[in-house]
């Protein structure tokens, strides 16, 4: 079976991996995730697993390497991830009461220069939220290191009205039902 490698730190993708039970390591992909001047959200998310992916098989030579990046979308513009309370807080209130995209892509790239893609757009319909309420969750789940600020796999769930998705692992992170097709393609075996 041929290597694996995850081009990601992120433990929420780790643990997702994993639960395909394929051998894998993990390494950082060392990429600008800035956005391009008028780049949309999905085009974003594609283009940022692709050069994670690439970044780290060049490094990697015969392994096949998974990248992937995902991208809340509101109002047709980007939200990154909070990284503070306050942020946090923003977000989560611009979101309340409204639909919000999450684009996850995800790339399986060689060495070689093969590549295999996928993207994932997983729509939140977030319930009125009140500030206090806010707080409380922000507090409860620290998820400052989350697009969107929230984590669904979590206390996050309680914040929304529904989740339209064909896979509901990719608003964790890594679209698995994508990416386990994608690892076939490559000729890992799975069931």
């Amino acid at each position: 079976m041929p290597r694996l490698v995850l081009a990601s730190t992120s433990p929420y993708r780790r643990e997702l991996l994993a639960r395909l039970r394929l051998p894998f390591a993990a390494a950082r992909p060392d990429v600008d995730e800035s956005p391009l001047s008028g780049e949309a959200p999905a085009a974003l998310a594609v283009r940022l697993a692709e050069a994670k992916a690439a970044a780290v098989a060049r490094g990697h030579g015969d392994a096949w390497v998974i990248g992937s990046d995902q991208v809340a979308e509101l109002g047709g513009a980007p939200l990154g991830k909070p990284g503070s309370r306050e942020r946090a807080c923003a977000q989560l209130a611009a979101m309340a009461g409204r639909a919000v995209r999450f684009h996850t892509a995800v790339c399986l790239a060689h060495g070689d220069g093969r590549r295999l893609q996928a993207l994932d757009t997983t729509t939140v319909r977030f319930r009125a939220l009140s500030e206090a309420e806010i707080a409380r969750y922000v507090e409860a789940e620290q998820p400052l290191d989350c697009a969107g600020s929230f984590k669904s796999e979590g206390l996050g769930i309680t914040l929304f009205e529904a989740i339209e998705s064909r896979d509901p692992t990719a608003l964790v992170g890594l679209p698995l039902i994508a990416t386990a097709g994608l690892l076939r393609q490559a000729g890992f075996q799975l069931p």
